[in-house]
């Protein structure tokens, strides 16, 4: 006879019943469907606490938005005490514009700023506006950049081809996209070629962070760039991953390219929920005379203006890029090692602010190689790696922060090594 009772759960088990009573899966992104369903009690730094009291060290960064680590003193600070006045006020105020001056600022090739709340709504402004700057309809893409979920961006790969990602959503809603591999400038020559009077816009990020980490060969953007200019397309990259995360100027500054227009999220806040598109005045003053339409009651809130003051003046006054990029490549060395001394196959690429870790030897340029990676693999071994404190995302890309420290390197080699052994084991 079995005395033993009935099982109690573990807070975040508690908390993922409630959760999933209201929630469909128990999360209000997908993108968390897969992740671990620890609850988190509160983060400072480059640390996770989960409400059953184990800590993690922090590679996802919330998807990546805290560049600064989490809760920053003097971005909370500053954000309580701009919104003890108000949040919004349907209409302008001083921070807007301070906000606005010091992104242009930083970027260094933009004229023009329009802020929204997501990376997602900042691609869509960016899309409109190139249409209706062009009279055209069509548009550029490439396999495995991201441009948001909305049914005209999302995209899906089934038997090879490429389509919708998503029941309910429209396969005419992409009829308008031209998808091709990246970092492969004849496709994007010969596409132009044939359907250059159709395009509006050829969209990209810049260095291929969403998928892979991979940075464009030597002339591809300046290829891309010119081939935009002589068929009269807009040129636009999509820095929401890679913008101020690379530096002040972001992808653009980092390769020498000056693209049309470009969208901005995640480390341009500290963390709070603000995107941005920027682009030359040209452009964007089609905003200001009312002919092309971008709304929305939230951009450029006090609490939003506020966090990129903040963050952005941080960032230009003391710049930690230096000492990211030391961490980062301390890290990458660091897992190769372990990789290294278990026989394992692993492979650390990419740049030190963000890079990819998988398993496999395979030159990978674009998406296609990447699937010659055996991404199932690492996507086994995170679980393992959440196990033991390490919070990381399945598809292999790791965020570094300006929070990261000696701490920190110490305490992931360590639990990574242990890792390793126990997931080797199995």
């Amino acid at each position: 006879m079995d005395n033993a009772g009935p099982q109690l759960l573990t807070q975040s088990e508690e908390l993922r019943r409630r959760a999933l009573v209201r929630t469909p899966g128990g999360v209000h992104s997908n993108v968390r469907l897969s992740g671990s369903q620890e609850f988190i009690k509160c983060a400072q730094g480059a640390w996770l606490y989960g409400v059953d009291g184990r800590d993690y060290v922090d590679y996802l960064l919330g998807q990546g938005p805290n560049f600064l680590g989490h809760a920053p003193k003097h971005i909370i600070d500053a954000v309580f005490e701009a919104c003890r006045d108000g949040v919004v006020f349907g209409g302008q105020h001083e921070l807007e514009v301070r906000a606005s001056e010091l992104v242009c600022q930083a970027v260094g090739w933009a004229d023009m700023i329009r802020f929204s709340m997501t990376g997602t709504e900042a691609v869509q402004a960016a899309l409109r506006l190139a249409r209706a700057a062009t009279g055209r309809t069509k548009l550029i893409r490439f396999e495995g950049h991201y441009h948001g979920w909305l049914d005209n961006v999302l995209l899906g790969q089934r038997d090879g081809q490429w389509g919708i990602a998503s029941a309910g959503q429209l396969e005419s809603h992409l009829a308008d996209s031209i998808i091709l591999p990246w970092n492969d400038l004849r496709s994007v020559e010969e596409a132009l070629d044939r359907h250059g009077h159709e395009v509006a816009a050829v969209i990209m990020e810049p260095v291929m962070i969403n998928a892979g980490v991979i940075e464009p060969l030597p002339g591809y953007l300046q290829g891309v760039r010119e081939l935009a200019t002589r068929h009269g397309a807009v040129l636009i990259f999509d820095e929401v991953i890679a913008g101020f995360r690379l530096g002040l100027d972001g992808g653009a500054g980092r390769y020498g390219v000056t693209p049309d227009l470009a969208t901005y999220g995640k480390a341009i806040a500290g963390g709070f929920p603000v995107a941005a598109l920027v682009g030359n005045a040209d452009l964007m003053n089609r905003f200001g005379t009312g002919e092309v339409n971008h709304s929305g009651t939230f951009n450029s809130s006090v609490m939003a203006t506020a966090a990129v003051t903040a963050t952005l003046t941080s960032l230009l006054e003391n710049p930690p890029y230096e000492r990211i990029a030391a961490h980062g490549t301390a890290l990458m060395a660091g897992l190769r090692d372990i990789g290294t001394e278990r026989g394992l196959p692993l492979r650390v690429s990419g740049l030190p602010q963000a890079f990819h870790v998988s398993f496999g030897d395979a030159e990978v340029t674009d998406y296609r190689t990447l699937q010659q990676l055996d991404l199932a693999r690492y996507e086994s071994l995170s679980r393992v790696l959440v196990d033991n404190g390490i919070w990381v995302t399945g598809r292999g890309v790791w965020y570094v922060s300006a929070a990261h420290g000696q701490r920190e390197l110490e305490a992931v080699l360590s639990r990574f090594d242990k890792a390793v052994s126990e997931w080797v084991a199995q």
